[in-house]
């Protein structure tokens, strides 16, 4: 006999025909109109649903959790990250709830308004926030009541209007810093392979990038950047695309390393060769991309040293209560991806 599915949250959001974080604040007591209430509870009752156990026994012994709510655990900018908040978590005897949203607004909303519930001792939410007013605005009111109940909350790479603890990668400035390196080794045809414009992260590095080539007189034309998903599949298809299009230039700036080792790919399967025919650049330094054939030119961040400062930070008290940003740069590591020209 088949075992039956263990129902979700999800389920119970579908059919109520509501948000994550609205069926979370429902079956949590929180505040929504009675109307939706009743959808939600009428939604949980006919399926049965009942909250994860292992959630709800946690919450006798909240005071020691942390919840970390990320875009995509496995990706390894996010997993060495989620290391270095394990280490400082393991000094303080904290256990760590891990959660990805896969990019969904809907669901970061929806985990932090459970961590509340839950009553978390931390949340600590790491990744790229959105360009979404919408977005902005519904994740500050679950936010609020948790600060104002003195839950501790730091972010890393989030969008700047947020009003809690930062940890703030210099994306921008990383991406000029890339830009000037390729150009002192003589390039002056780029293109840009970006993830979803909607993340904070791939506008402050887009922008960054082609600013600089700007003040050099370097002009990168639509059709120079191409967009896909923050994946090494998402770099293949961009860069399949790219060359598709016969693309003159002679260095690929990848706004993420997990783009660049697609892009890589995508190179040597139509017989091309990497840096000979066309340079590679990334973003970020994940372990792997040193151990590659050509080991990748990248901006190097210190990953896990960015979740060991959130977790410090959101650990340390803050009694004026004011917002603490700390700015952690990158260096421009230039490896054999990228070749100079004559």
């Amino acid at each position: 006999m088949q075992a039956r599915r263990h129902v979700t949250l999800e389920d119970v959001a579908r059919a109520a025909d509501v948000s994550l974080a609205t069926a979370s604040r429902a079956l949590n007591g929180m505040r929504v109109t009675p109307h939706l209430r009743e959808r939600v509870l009428l939604a949980a009752e006919r399926l049965a649903y009942t909250p994860n156990a292992h959630a709800r026994a946690l919450a006798g012994g909240a005071h020691r959790t942390v919840g970390v709510v990320c875009h995509d655990v496995s990706d390894p900018y996010f997993a060495a990250i989620a290391g270095g908040v394990m280490r400082v978590a393991a000094d303080n005897d904290l256990l760590v709830m891990l959660a990805s949203t896969f990019s969904d607004p809907e669901r970061e909303i929806a985990y932090v308004s459970m961590l509340r519930a839950e009553r978390a001792h931390a949340i600590l939410l790491i990744g790229s926030g959105f360009e979404d007013l919408h977005w902005e605005r519904a994740l500050e009111a679950e936010l609020k009541p948790y600060l104002d109940g003195r839950g501790r909350v730091a972010v890393i790479s989030r969008h700047r209007s947020l009003r809690v603890d930062t940890v703030l990668p210099e994306n921008r400035a990383g991406a000029a810093a890339m830009a000037r390196a390729m150009l002192e080794m003589g390039h002056r045809r780029f293109a840009v392979l970006t993830g979803p414009p909607v993340l904070t992260t791939v506008a402050d590095r887009l922008g960054g990038f082609r600013a600089e080539l700007r003040k050099a007189g370097v002009r990168l034309a639509a059709a120079d950047i191409v967009e896909g998903p923050f994946t090494r599949d998402g770099g293949y298809a961009a860069m399949t695309r790219l060359l598709d299009q016969g693309t003159r230039a002679t260095c690929v700036f990848a706004v993420a390393d997990v783009m660049a080792i697609g892009a890589c790919a995508a190179v040597r399967d139509r017989g091309l060769s990497v840096p000979n025919d066309v340079s590679i650049a990334g973003f970020d330094d994940i372990p792997i991309v040193r151990d590659l054939t050509p080991p990748l030119t990248t901006v190097a961040l210190p990953l896990q040293q960015l979740g060991e400062r959130a977790l410090e930070l959101a650990l340390t008290e803050n009694p004026e209560r004011r917002r603490r940003v700390l700015r952690m740069g990158g260096e421009v590591v230039v490896r054999a991806s990228t070749a100079k020209l004559a």
